[in-house]
């Protein structure tokens, strides 16, 4: 079985859109020259680094913030720099497909047969995984972009893992 991955947004995930929770702290940063502020923790780095070793899984970024998640996020919260989805710049709803489903689309591409948990945001995104992978082993832990990454996602994401390392033959949800 390929090692599984553990899938990372940024926006809504690790930088909650609710103002900072306990723990976040205010980091401004200027990606291709503009410039944002965000809101980081840097407890997620280890947290996620020790879910992905002691699951046997690899981190990746799966973010519109694509290779730059690694200079802008990674360092911000002691993550090393991670493979990514390339997702290219959301074209809008002319052809009415939404701002998941454009995502989706490129993860499901990108992960192709490999099983992977997600920290995603979107709220159609777990739906429209299953048009893309309806076969495939995967988990979609639904993250309310207000609050951010918790130890219970953490957690729900361990469990997860940690049954599908016993039973490779097994979907483990």
């Amino acid at each position: 079985m390929a090692k599984p991955l553990v899938l990372l947004d940024v926006d809504g995930v690790l930088n909650p859109f609710g103002g900072p929770p306990g723990g976040f702290r205010e980091v401004r940063v200027a990606p291709d020259g503009v410039h944002l502020t965000l809101w980081l923790n840097r407890a997620h780095g280890p947290r996620l680094v020790e879910l992905a070793e002691s699951t046997g899984s690899e981190l990746a970024w799966a973010s519109y913030w694509c290779d730059r998640a690694n200079e802008w996020v990674a360092p911000r919260i002691g993550l090393p720099e991670l493979p990514y989805v390339p997702i290219p710049p959301y074209p809008g709803h002319p052809d009415g497909v939404s701002l998941g489903a454009w995502k989706v689309r490129h993860v499901a591409e990108w992960v192709g047969d490999r099983p992977f948990v997600w920290f995603e945001d979107e709220p159609d995104a777990a739906e429209r995984l299953l048009d893309h992978l309806a076969e495939g082993t995967h988990l979609l832990v639904s993250v309310d972009p207000d609050e951010g990454l918790t130890d219970l996602h953490l957690e729900r994401a361990r469990t997860w893992l940690s049954a599908l390392g016993r039973d490779p033959g097994r979907d483990p949800r």
